[in-house]
């Protein structure tokens, strides 16, 4: 296979945009990536977004992007997989580069959910699950489903630390430029805040947002004729059953595992070369669940150790450095982008305070409903 490379990222700051539509966004993102890397044209686009159709009533969002960012003539493909969108369009795409098809490709994910109310946006969410008309008649939306995890995971090992995961998530975002809730918050807060669903906080899931971020992949001939830092890139994916109560362990997120493994293999790194990590905190348990799926953390240790410091920017294994899904923002099909860039701007040196010490290795994970898809991408300094 050949080698894949980041060479340019670019996003928006993510908030509720009144005065902005979706492809805007998106052009945003994409130019800027396009600008950081040094090209002016690419031989593909890949667009990652979930809701577009119930909100914006758009589907055309490949040849759209083509379009509106000035590349028409260009294929132009929209993927789709939920909340993992971004990922699904970035698989595709480093795919396209690994196969030698394309020298550059634009990859770039959005998503505009300001332009829904709470409970348009919560039916979107639904479609996601992939029985909706049978968990939705039951009341068992997304949040509901991981309130149940939360229950088991807590009658399991009690549920010590896993609300510290967002005071995580707030420290590091504090001050970032592009992060929908640049400030910190307290443990305290958060358990004094409402319950969604419980014993699942409102301080404990992530916001309801607008943006767009993008990444540009190259081949290694490439990679070597621009003088944008480059950073090689690997990513897989795995599924596992849809609702998490199918599964053979609730707990035990497969599809991370799988995807995980996968992506460690072709990289030729072990778990303890990797210096950070971008989890998919939809949900504070989702967090605790990704770390321990993964191989991070024994099961029913994760909060523990986020409460001893081991995910901090100081600690272990820093996690979410620039806020993560609960307070750098969640835009769906965006999201996946956000954390690859954000590991782009850690190995380059480009982090701004949040920089970490001289790290080699960044690893993400994005899930699609409650883990019933998982993408891994692997970005290494070279």
């Amino acid at each position: 296979m050949a080698g894949v490379y980041v060479a340019g990222v670019g996003f928006t700051k993510i908030a509720e945009h009144w005065d902005r539509d979706l492809e805007h966004l998106m052009v945003e993102a994409a130019n800027k990536a396009m600008e950081d890397a040094g090209v002016s044209s690419v031989n593909a686009i890949y667009v990652g977004c979930a809701l577009s159709e119930p909100l914006q009533d758009q589907m055309n969002l490949g040849a759209l992007m083509a379009e509106c960012a000035g590349l028409v003539g260009a294929p132009a493909l929209r993927m789709e997989a939920a909340e993992a969108s971004g990922a699904a369009a970035l698989y595709a795409g480093f795919c396209d580069v690994a196969s030698g098809r394309s020298e550059a490709v634009l990859v770039v994910g959005g998503e505009k959910l300001s332009d829904g109310l709470s409970d348009e946006v919560s039916s979107g969410m639904m479609m996601m699950s992939g029985r909706s008309w049978y968990e939705g008649f039951m009341g068992a939306d997304f949040y509901a489903l991981n309130a149940l995890l939360y229950r088991l995971y807590s009658k399991r090992y009690g549920e010590e630390g896993i609300p510290f995961f967002p005071v995580i998530s707030h420290e590091h975002a504090e001050g970032v430029p592009h992060a929908q809730y640049p400030f910190k918050i307290s443990l305290d807060r958060v358990l004094e805040s409402p319950f969604i669903a419980d014993p699942l906080r409102m301080l404990e899931v992530s916001g309801i947002g607008d943006g767009a971020a993008a990444v540009i992949l190259v081949n290694e001939d490439l990679a070597r004729r621009l003088s944008s830092p480059k950073a090689r890139i690997y990513i897989s994916s795995a599924t596992d059953y849809v609702n998490p109560f199918d599964r053979e362990d609730p707990l035990r997120l497969q599809s991370v595992l799988l995807a995980v493994n996968k992506v460690l293999e072709q990289a030729g790194v072990s778990r303890s070369e990797i210096n950070m990590i971008e989890l998919h905190d939809a949900t504070s348990i989702l967090a605790a669940l990704c770390l321990e799926s993964g191989g991070f953390s024994p099961p029913g240790e994760a909060g523990k150790l986020a409460m001893k410091g081991e995910f901090g920017l100081n600690g272990r294994l820093p996690c979410n450095t620039f806020g993560g899904l609960k307070a750098r923002g969640h835009p769906f099909g965006a999201t996946a982008l956000y954390q690859v860039a954000e590991i782009y701007l850690q190995l380059a040196e480009r982090a701004g305070k949040n920089q970490l010490d001289n790290p080699r290795v960044g690893l993400t994970l994005s899930l699609s409903g409650v883990g019933a898809a998982a993408f891994a991408s692997l970005l290494k300094k070279e």
